[in-house]
């Protein structure tokens, strides 16, 4: 045996799994809220509320 039971991996690969995804989430939220993208984002606000005249 390799001394690794079933339930301590598992328990390794949820734990190391969450905290994969909440780096991610935490770095995707840090780039939504950094202040150099609002102008970025504003104007893609915006984007579905201006005319298509060049169809």
């Amino acid at each position: 045996m390799s001394g690794f039971s079933y339930e301590a991996v598992a328990a390794f690969a949820q734990q190391g799994g969450t905290l994969y995804f909440g780096l991610i989430f935490l770095g995707g939220l840090i780039y939504a809220l950094w202040p150099r993208h609002k102008a970025d984002f504003d104007r893609l606000a915006k984007l579905p509320l201006e005319d298509d005249d060049h169809v």
